[in-house]
């Protein structure tokens, strides 16, 4: 008998299994659709979870359907990287604290917050690291949601703006935005709450070493542009830097850096919040939209 032949062997890489997790690439530039796979099952095996984050590192954004978890599952799969945060202006489900529940509703049609390309919550000193989002309840046409890759949008610009914004520091603000329609006591309530972050421009991914460009519209201006190299007289100041924060800002914009995806109920989406941003698109008529987030704590970008 040759035993050479006959040995199998002793590790069999879960990748080799036919009932492995694949990623079906959706762009070029961003995003994975994963099939074979239910996070259900996945909050109860961290080798699966090793084999997802590899693959939300790669792709930065993962998509998944049929997901029919409950929302204890939900939470216990985020939690494996890390642990979660509320959000001080949505609300969260009592039950499940760090499950953020993102309802629209027929009677409030003005509630637009999210229709903005933005990365979560860069007005904390350590934005979160990712999210985990799941749609319970969801138009039948329109209210896709749109996601953009910064690691691609900073390579892509040209490198006198690199050089330009390699030490530049930004000014991000809840006050400026959430805050923005509040009554003047509760404006300066939440900003004494959240103030004021300071990030660079350009932050480096902790895990990758990717350079990420990391400003979008929670940014309300540089804290560094005014210095002899930037500055000839006074009034270059304002629309100096006014003009480069908004160029910067649009970067996102560019659909070639664009992944877009419809949903559908119990489809799921998760992403690296260090390294993009997105956008909900509100194209629907007034109904509801009912999608539950939860949010990973994260590190202060260098």
């Amino acid at each position: 008998m040759n035993n050479t032949a006959a040995a199998a062997p002793a590790i069999v890489r879960a990748s080799s299994l036919p009932d492995s997790i694949k990623a079906e690439q959706l762009t070029c530039a961003i995003g994975a659709e994963l099939v074979n796979v239910n996070l259900g099952v996945a909050s109860r095996d961290p080798g699966m979870v090793a084999e997802i984050k590899a693959l939300l590192l790669r792709h930065k954004v993962l998509f998944f359907r049929n997901q029919d978890i409950s929302r204890a599952e939900h939470v216990a799969f985020a939690r494996h990287f890390g642990e979660l945060e509320d959000h001080p202006v949505a609300g969260s489900d009592p039950e499940h604290p760090g499950l953020v529940r993102i309802y629209k509703n027929p009677e409030s049609p003005n509630d637009r917050y999210e229709n903005a390309w933005h990365t979560d919550a860069t007005w904390r000193e350590q934005p979160p690291l990712g999210c985990v989002l799941r749609c319970v309840e969801c138009p039948p046409v329109g209210g896709d949601t749109m996601w953009a890759n910064m690691v691609l949008a900073y390579e892509k610009l040209p490198e006198h703006i690199k050089s330009q914004i390699g030490a530049l520091r930004a000014r991000h603000s809840i006050e400026a935005s959430f805050g923005a329609a509040m009554p003047i006591e509760k404006r300066l309530a939440l900003k004494a709450q959240f103030p004021d972050a300071e990030h660079p421009v350009v932050r480096t991914h902790p895990e990758t070493g990717e350079k990420i460009l990391f400003v979008n519209p929670f940014a309300t201006h540089f804290t560094n542009f005014h210095t002899a190299a930037n500055v000839r007289y006074g009034q270059d100041f304002a629309p100096g830097a006014a003009q480069l924060l908004h160029y910067l800002i649009s970067q996102a914009q560019i659909p070639e850096y664009q992944v877009r995806w419809r949903w559908q109920p119990n489809s799921m989406a998760m992403w690296d919040n260090r390294s993009t941003q997105h956008y909900a698109v509100m194209d629907y008529p007034a109904c509801h939209r009912k999608m539950e987030r939860a949010g990973i704590m994260g590190d202060a970008p260098y």
